[in-house]
């Protein structure tokens, strides 16, 4: 069951040690955590081969500027860029 339907995105490269075609999805959407109502939230996910991994939490390797580019573009994401349903 889809519970997180994400409303602007941006994909950030992740460096090795990730495996090649690996990405960090920013995303900015709503959640539902089990009331009526969706909870609006921010969320980083794993992509491995254009797939989220729902169950692995987001790791920035050590000596590398990941941490920095995802935290560029959560700004960004909430400045009002990156991509939408519409693009």
């Amino acid at each position: 069951m889809k519970i997180y339907f994400p409303t602007r995105w941006l994909h950030v490269d992740a460096s090795a040690p990730h495996p090649p075609n690996t990405t960090y999805l920013v995303s900015q959407g709503h959640e539902h955590w089990g009331g009526e109502e969706p909870w609006a939230v921010r969320k980083i996910q794993m992509v491995y081969d254009g797939k989220v991994s729902g169950r692995r939490s987001p790791s920035f390797p050590s000596g590398t500027d990941d941490f920095e580019r995802v935290q560029t573009a959560m700004a960004r994401i909430v400045a009002g860029e990156g991509q939408t349903g519409n693009d």
